[in-house]
């Protein structure tokens, strides 16, 4: 009203007064002016009662505008689940349009959001309802799904529900596939093993559990598992039956291959098969080892064994025989004759006795022999050890005996050595019998029965070859005695006949000489009888297990014992008897009671 108000009331006036003067001029009456006055008053009274009309009418209906949009705000916000923005306080002072205003703005916010909640609910609805299609195969009993959205509750305690459904249904939905992919790679595993078509097998539960690359998804539905676990089931049953064959047809072959001593390269194909003998069935992952070809092949196998094994048990039987004769010729035991290869081959021939049984009585008499080998280990390596040093005492006996052994020849070094070493250990051999003798009575004490060497008491060529031993030496002494009585008739020949003769007479004279008394001319000396023994040797070669050996027959017979006869000291020149006496000398025990 301020101006604007001034200025209607100045162009007022002055029109007033225009019409004024005009009318004085006309020359209008009094009345006639008050008459129209009061017209035009009447006639502005009308304008601004229809302006205040036209006004009122305006602000009810912004009024009306501003209750109808807090209305739709009031239920956005309640289906939203919203509190209320704006205070009472503010809507009093605010003029209409500016509250219109700001609830438009605010209208217009809440309805862009009631869309957006609305898309997430229709987007979980759709998520929700696609995930219990494949659960269910397109059966809603068991879940409460959406049919429409209702838009009275779009709060967001609203959305956290539906959340906490898809993600429950998507747990369900990751563990249902989760299962049924466990199930498809135990059908894989399975059909592999026993050798099927995998593809032709989960084709009959449904073709997108191996069509996958086509872009269908892998069906998860509840009659999906319960199919697949029912192909499981049913493999491992037939798993087990095959197994179950499998393993009776290798046990079959395993023992043909053991009786009729199959070689390696024979069993090379079967190797898969067997590496399941021993296993579990969980263990069985082999591919195709279950397969129908594969125990088919096993029991055709069987089937060929079983008719070689008539015509091939006459050879077992003669090979593990030798086997045994093996046994007992290196332990130096005799073989139980009962399976004999002549009493053998007539039974089998003769056809009174089965083969097997023949072959199975072998086999307990080899693991009887391995025991009783076994139970002489301790003495046998104690005799390999007398029989190496008898062997060094022979070879130091022809080493003494050598003229030449001095000589700085090639190699003489190494001789000298290995005499030094041979005399320390042929001064052990006396320990090393009298060891043997007591060990020997002692396994006897033990078992009862006696230690036989080839079918001889052990016992026995030990006490002979001590006895002979001693023979031995004094022969030794009888002949150190003989060279003696030689020397004193020499001298005495020479102090009857003049100065001593020439070497060559001398050796000549000598030999005449020493053969005369050896033979016993006039001088009261007895020819010993023949014997095979070199001279000075302390260890004859027939007195030791070795030729005891040598005197036996390949089939293991009675041995002949020979009886220790006396040494046959032949003539040998002066100078000769002295070189052989040094080499008996060299060759004699030093200490026999040094410990084995």
């Amino acid at each position: 009203m301020g101006m604007t108000s001034v200025r209607m009331e100045t162009d007022c006036g002055a029109l007033l007064r225009e019409l004024q003067h005009i009318w004085a001029e006309v020359g209008e009456s009094e009345q006639d002016k008050e008459r129209m006055l009061f017209e035009i008053e009447r006639e502005c009274l009308q304008v601004y009662r229809k302006k205040v009309d036209e006004a009122s009418k305006a602000k009810a209906q912004l009024y009306q505008s501003v209750a109808a949009k807090e209305a739709e705000i009031a239920a956005l916000m309640a289906s939203l689940g919203e509190h209320t923005i704006q205070s009472k306080e503010d809507k009093k002072t605010a003029p209409l349009k500016k509250q219109l205003s700001t609830i438009i703005s605010l209208l217009e916010n809440l309805r862009a959001k009631r869309e957006e909640r609305i898309k997430m609910f229709s987007d979980m609805q759709s998520q929700i309802e696609k995930i219990i299609a494949e659960l269910t195969e397109n059966n809603y009993d068991s879940v409460t799904t959406i049919k429409s959205i209702n838009g009275d509750d779009l709060s967001l305690r609203k959305l956290n529900e539906y959340q906490a459904q898809l993600h429950a249904l998507q747990i369900e939905k990751s563990d249902r596939l989760h299962k049924i992919l466990e199930c498809v790679n135990e059908v894989h595993s399975l059909c592999g093993v026993l050798g099927l078509d995998f593809r032709r097998m989960v084709d009959e539960v449904h073709p997108s559990l191996h069509e996958t690359a086509s872009g269908q998804s892998i069906n998860i539905s509840k009659n999906t598992l319960e199919s697949l676990a029912q192909v499981v089931l049913k493999l491992k049953r037939e798993k087990c039956l095959r197994l179950e064959k499998l393993r009776k047809s290798v046990e079959s072959l395993f023992e043909l291959w053991k009786l009729m001593d199959s070689s390696e390269q024979e069993r090379k194909h079967f190797k898969s098969v067997i590496s399941i003998f021993q296993s579990s069935e969980d263990d069985i992952t082999c591919s195709g080892v279950l397969s129908e070809e594969t125990i088919e092949q096993t029991e055709a196998e069987v089937e060929r064994l079983k008719e070689l094994k008539a015509s091939r048990l006459k050879e077992l039987v003669l090979n593990r025989r030798s086997e045994l004769e093996d046994i007992c010729k290196k332990a130096h035991i005799e073989p139980d004759m009962s399976t004999a290869p002549e009493k053998t081959n007539a039974l089998i021939d003769s056809g009174l006795v089965d083969p097997s049984e023949l072959l199975a009585k072998v086999d307990e008499q080899i693991v009887k022999a391995k025991e009783e080998s076994a139970g002489r280990k301790d003495i046998m390596d104690r005799i390999s050890k007398w029989l190496a040093a008898c062997e060094e005492e022979n070879w130091l006996e022809h080493y003494n005996q050598d003229e030449n052994r001095y000589s700085a020849g090639r190699g003489s070094h190494i001789n000298l050595k290995r005499a030094e070493k041979a005399r320390i250990t042929v001064t052990k051999i006396p320990a090393m019998v009298d060891n043997l003798i007591s060990r020997a009575s002692s396994w006897e004490d033990e078992r009862n029965t006696h230690f036989l060497y080839d079918g001889v008491r052990f016992v026995s060529i030990l006490e002979e070859y001590k006895l002979t031993r001693q023979q031995k030496e004094e022969e030794k002494r009888r002949y150190q005695d003989q060279k003696k009585q030689q020397a004193l008739l020499l001298t005495e020949k020479e102090a009857l006949f003049g100065s001593k003769p020439s070497p060559r007479k001398t050796n000549s004279f000598n030999k005449k000489h020493i053969g005369h008394h050896v033979n016993g001319n006039g001088n009261g000396f007895l020819t010993p009888s023949p014997r095979r023994a070199s001279i000075g040797s302390a260890t004859p070669d027939f007195l030791t297990p070795r030729s005891y050996s040598g005197r036996h027959s390949g089939n293991f017979k009675e041995a002949r014992w020979l009886s220790p006869t006396p040494l046959n000291f032949v003539a040998i020149p002066k100078e000769d008897s002295m070189s052989t006496f040094t080499s008996i000398s060299g060759s004699e025990p030093e200490s026999p009671s040094q410990g084995y």
